[in-house]
This record gives C-alpha cells, sequence and structure tokens, in this order.
C-alpha cells in the first residue's frame, strides 16, 4: 500500500513539473488569429469602418424630410390710451398674453441631384475605408510574421549557440585535465576559459534578445500573451507559384491599385455633385399650429386659431460670382490627378512586384546553399575534433571550425526566415496575403 501511495506521489509530481514547465505554442494560425481580434491598429480601423458604415445611412442621407417642434408664450404689461368708435380710452395695467405651439416639416423635393451623388460618395466612402481597413491588416500581419520568425530565428540560434557552449565547457574541462596530467600547457586553459566566457555572453545576450523579440511580438497581438510561449518555427515555402498569375492578381487585387480606382469613382461623383449646383432646388414645407392672443385693450379681446399650412418654394442661383464654375473646373483637374496617380501605381506595382519576385527566388536559393553549407561545415568540424582530440590540430584551429559551424547554422536560420518574410512580402503586393494558409 505505501509502495503504490509513493508510486502515485511520484506520478502526480511529474505531471506538476510538466504542467508547470510547459508553455503555450502560439501557432501562425493562432497568431493572426489573436492579432485580428486584439490588435490596437485592426481595432481602431474597425472603428473607421463602423463609422463610415454610419455615415453611409440613409439617415444621413438628406433624403429625408425633417421634422419640428416650437412652442412659444409672452406676456406684456403696458398702459393704453386711445380713441375708438365709442369714444376715448385709457387704461393702466393693461395685461396681454400670446401663446403659440406648432410642428413643423420641411422636405427637399430636387436639389438638382446632389443629394443623390452626396449619397453615393458616402457609399464609396464606406467601402474605401473598408479597404484602407484591409490594408492596415495586411501590413499588421506581416509585421507580425516579421517579429514572429525574429522569434523563431533567435530561438533557433540559441540552440546552436548553447551547443557550441556545450563544446566550449568540455573543452575547458578536457584542458584542465591535461594539464593536470602534464599534456599541455596552461595557455591552453587560458585559451579555453576566454572562450567559455565569450560563449556565455553570447548566449545570454541571445536570451536577452529572445526576451525581448517575444514582448514585440506581444504588442502586436494586442498584449494579450503572457512572457512564458513558444512559437512554431516549422516553415514551408511554396516552390509552384506562377509569375503571370501573381501579376494579373496584383493588378487587379493589390490593394493600392483598389485604392486608386475607388479614389477616381468617388472624385467622379464629386463633379457631378458639384455640377447640381447649377440647377434649382426644390422644396416642400408644411407645418400644424395653434396660436391664442389675449389682449384685453384691442376690439377682439381673444383670438385662437388652429390650422394646417403647406406649399412649394423654388431657390435658383443664377449667378455666384463664378464659385460654381471654380468649384467645377477643380473638381476636374482633381479627377485628373487621381487617375495620373493611378498610373504611376501602376508602374510602381509592376517594379515592385517583380523585385519583390526575383528577392524571393533569390533568397529562397541562398537558403538552400546555407542547407549544404552546414553540412560541410559540420563534417569539417566532425573532423577537426577528432584530430583535436589526437592531438593532431591546435585549440585555435579547433576554435575556427567551431565558429564556422556556428556561423553556418546562424546564417542557415537567418536565410530561412529572410526567404519566407521575402515570400509574404510577394503575396502581399500580389494581394493575396490574406487567402495565404499561415
Amino acid at each position: 500500500m505505501k509502495k503504490n501511495f509513493k508510486y502515485s506521489l511520484m506520478f502526480l509530481i511529474g505531471l506538476l513539473q510538466i504542467s508547470i514547465g510547459a508553455q503555450e505554442v502560439i501557432t501562425p494560425e493562432k497568431a493572426v488569429k489573436i492579432a485580428l481580434e486584439n490588435n490596437y491598429g485592426i481595432k481602431l480601423a474597425y472603428t473607421d469602418v463602423h463609422i463610415a458604415e454610419n455615415n453611409a445611412d440613409i439617415l444621413n442621407s438628406g433624403y429625408l424630410p425633417t421634422v419640428t417642434g416650437n412652442a412659444g408664450a409672452s406676456f406684456t404689461v403696458n398702459d393704453v390710451d386711445g380713441e375708438t368708435a365709442q369714444g376715448p380710452i385709457s387704461r393702466g395695467d393693461v395685461e396681454s398674453s400670446r401663446y403659440n405651439a406648432s410642428v413643423d416639416l420641411n422636405y427637399v423635393l430636387f436639389d438638382g441631384l446632389g443629394r443623390s451623388y452626396n449619397y453615393k460618395q458616402l457609399k464609396e466612402t464606406k467601402q474605401l475605408t473598408e479597404l484602407q481597413a484591409r490594408a492596415t491588416i495586411e501590413n499588421t500581419i506581416l509585421q507580425l510574421f516579421t517579429v514572429y520568425y525574429n522569434v523563431a530565428e533567435m530561438t533557433e540560434n540559441i540552440g546552436a549557440i548553447e551547443q557550441s557552449f556545450a563544446i566550449s565547457k568540455d573543452r575547458l574541462l578536457r584542458a584542465k585535465y591535461q594539464f593536470d596530467y602534464g599534456q599541455s600547457t596552461k595557455l591552453d586553459v587560458l585559451n579555453a576559459e576566454v572562450d567559455v566566457n565569450n560563449d556565455s555572453i553570447t548566449v545570454m545576450n541571445s536570451k536577452q534578445q529572445l526576451r525581448n523579440f517575444k514582448r514585440d511580438l506581444n504588442l502586436v497581438l494586442g498584449n494579450t500573451l503572457n512572457n512564458e510561449f513558444d512559437i512554431d518555427s516549422e516553415i514551408a515555402f511554396n516552390t509552384l507559384y506562377d509569375k503571370e498569375e501573381l501579376i494579373q492578381k496584383a493588378l487587379s487585387g493589390n490593394v493600392s491599385i483598389m485604392l486608386a480606382n475607388k479614389g477616381i469613382a468617388m472624385t467622379e461623383l464629386g463633379v457631378k455633385n458639384q455640377r447640381s449646383a447649377y440647377l434649382p432646388t426644390i422644396g416642400l414645407i408644411g407645418s400644424y399650429g395653434w396660436n391664442q392672443n389675449n389682449n384685453p385693450a384691442s376690439f377682439t379681446t381673444e383670438i385662437s386659431t388652429v390650422g394646417l399650412t403647406g406649399g412649394l418654394n423654388l431657390r435658383w442661383n443664377l449667378f455666384d460670382g463664378g464659385n460654381t464654375i471654380t468649384r467645377v473646373n477643380n473638381a476636374k483637374l482633381n479627377l485628373e490627378a487621381q487617375q495620373i496617380e493611378k498610373e504611376r501605381i501602376l508602374v510602381t506595382l509592376e517594379r515592385d512586384f517583380n523585385n519583390a519576385w526575383e528577392n524571393y527566388l533569390n533568397r529562397l536559393e541562398i537558403f538552400k546553399l546555407q542547407e549544404d553549407n552546414i553540412k560541410t561545415a559540420q563534417n569539417n568540424f566532425n573532423r577537426t575534433e577528432e584530430k583535436f582530440k589526437l592531438g593532431q590540430v591546435n585549440s585555435i584551429q579547433f576554435r575556427l571550425a567551431q565558429v564556422n559551424l556556428l556561423n553556418a547554422e546562424v546564417n542557415r536560420n537567418r536565410a530561412k526566415y529572410a526567404a519566407k518574410i521575402a515570400e509574404l512580402e510577394m503575396l502581399q503586393i500580389s494581394g493575396d496575403l490574406l487567402n495565404t494558409t499561415f
């Protein structure tokens, strides 16, 4: 019984240690989900979209009438002197009062179609804001993975650095044994100690840099994580992209092109809106009101009226000093500027895509070469280590092979994540970033 209890206790302790030591793993998919829900910039972009949706509602269109309620009362006290058909009249401190209440309606029947164009502009503005939010999301996703892969790269670098640190400590231990048995000099021990200290500093600096990168990642994720988390460093590359297909996607789906097209559409509506000022405005007015006047000094001491009034009004600005003409001409020039800007964006987009395409292929090829370089550096280190143990190479040669292996691993990690970022940048330019499976 005691033996079973002992084993159960050990098992529970083991589970507790595992749960304490386990850290949350943030996968790329999970990181994207967290960023979309909690990133501060994306939250602000969503707020702008909601505001634009409110502005594009029928309640903000000008199509609905305005209805106002009015009410008032006034009191006066006067001395009255006058002549009537019955003779002179003279009274002091005569009180009179007036009361009124009404419900008034004002509705624009026709305003030269300006209201229609303005409403369409509000809808276009809503779509423009949605595109701006998409641009914010794309930039945030790219920023997210830049920091995410910084964490991944530094994590793998630390693994290589700690492995090299272990080799240096083993070399120091070996040098001390050899010195104790008279097989080496004190200089070998001192050189080994220097290398151990340098490697120890490198480990400390790398871990501090990793903590900084994790804080940067947490900031992009809206500060939703604790400091103890790991990330998934497994990545895959797509080598089956079709360049012409991506170019066509860029020309139709790149957010900069879509923003330019939306800007042109809004400016065209702006020209029509300004032209509407040449036409008249026709309005409908109506009122239902009650009025009561009390005046003892008048021939009629009390008058009350209740009734409905209505009518039409027309206002036509025949000439406003040329202001409308100026606004229309400026709107046309603004439209030309928008079209020129689109041409500039198209030329820039083509250049940026070609740069991104070749940059991705170049970095992918560098990554493959760095992987081959790892094999060479590892083979060189293994051979040098064997000869070092046999005394056929000195500590300087051994250290050089060790550093070369570490540099090869660090360069391979840098090349791998640089190639992945280049791939994401290419997808962003092609407008296909948000359709990617991360």
